[in-house]
């Protein structure tokens, strides 16, 4: 009797220390990212410190892997595939081409997106209330009706905006549809100037020159990631560029209205955490960032020909100031 007591006291013990055991198995979490710029790194580092805040700190209690595709598609579906064969508790996608990426490489892991504009166009949900598969995220849909108000407050006149986006970029080619809905119900026109790749936004920008009263950039990863071009195109042609990543005020734009991606990733940790408790992506609902930064650098708008209104640069939430 005493030694099948002390077999089941010892059975017990090494039950408790190997479940003990298992609670301290650190969570993995892999991140994958399209390209590296400013608003995308951001979310990267949003989501860790959230992470981090709920408990799961990298070398502790989380093992976090990451890999940037450099804006290569290609590099982006073998990052999905050598990230699935981890088997990690959840996959993190920054961006809409990694997001859809890893939803066709990941079927039985946990996917959380982040900066994804519109993920049932893209075809990563069946809705944004009931997700429906492995997948759920948090959107960065663009408030197109608030940007157009910010050019025309900026430019009482315009008649003609020009855009740069990449037609291959599922998001891009969607907002871009909506954009030019949006602008004839304004009774403006719509210029456009395509980029399939980073290297072509500079010759994409030169194609509005004498065209358009304006340019505005929306959340493009391709054209975003060579901002620089674009903006060098307006500066020397005098012709105002405007963006909806706030980040790009900071690079030469005149005035974004956008979300704070830092922010928007401490959202998106928020929703892998509730997952890798136990939430079922299916059953979560993708959310979305009403929050909105308004940016403007009045220095920019001088080196493109414009005066940006006081009242708008009083309602600013940052004045940008570099040269």
């Amino acid at each position: 009797m005493a030694k099948k007591f002390l077999r089941s006291l010892i059975g017990a013990s090494l039950l408790a220390a190997a479940t003990l055991a298992q609670a301290e198995d650190p969570r993995v979490v892999a991140i994958t990212q399209i390209v590296e710029h400013p608003a995308l790194d951001a979310a990267h580092q949003g989501v860790k410190d959230e992470l981090a805040e709920r408990g799961y700190r990298e070398g502790e209690s989380l093992t976090l892997m990451h890999e940037s595709a450099q804006g290569n598609s290609a590099i982006a579906s073998q990052i999905a595939r050598k990230f699935v064969g981890e088997n990690p508790d959840v996959i993190v996608a920054i961006a809409t081409p990694s997001a859809q990426t890893v939803a066709s490489a990941a079927r039985n892991i946990p996917v959380v997106f982040s900066a994804v504009t519109d993920p049932v166009a893209a075809k990563l949900v069946k809705s944004w209330e009931k997700p429906g598969a492995n997948i759920t995220g948090v959107s960065d849909m663009l408030p197109i009706d608030k940007h157009l108000e910010m050019i025309q407050r900026a430019l009482p006149d315009v008649q003609t905006i020009g855009t740069v986006y990449n037609p291959g970029e599922a998001n891009a080619a969607a907002l871009v549809e909506l954009l030019e809905e949006k602008l004839t119900e304004r009774g403006l026109k719509l210029e456009k100037g395509a980029a399939t790749k980073t290297s072509e936004v500079l010759g994409a920008a030169r194609s509005l020159v004498g065209k358009v009263d304006a340019i505005y950039l929306t959340t493009d990863n391709t054209v975003i990631s060579a901002a620089e071009a674009v903006i060098s195109v307006g500066e020397r042609s005098q012709i105002p560029v405007f963006a909806a990543d706030t980040a790009t005020v900071e690079r030469g734009a005149v005035a974004a209205m956008g979300f704070n991606y830092y922010k928007h990733g401490r959202q998106t940790g928020a929703m892998v955490a509730r997952i890798l408790e136990g939430a079922k992506p299916a059953d979560t609902p993708v959310e979305v960032m009403e929050e909105l930064d308004l940016y403007v650098n009045p220095r920019a708008a001088e080196r493109m020909g414009i005066t940006l209104p006081d009242d708008l640069i009083q309602e600013a939430t940052k004045v940008v100031k570099n040269d």
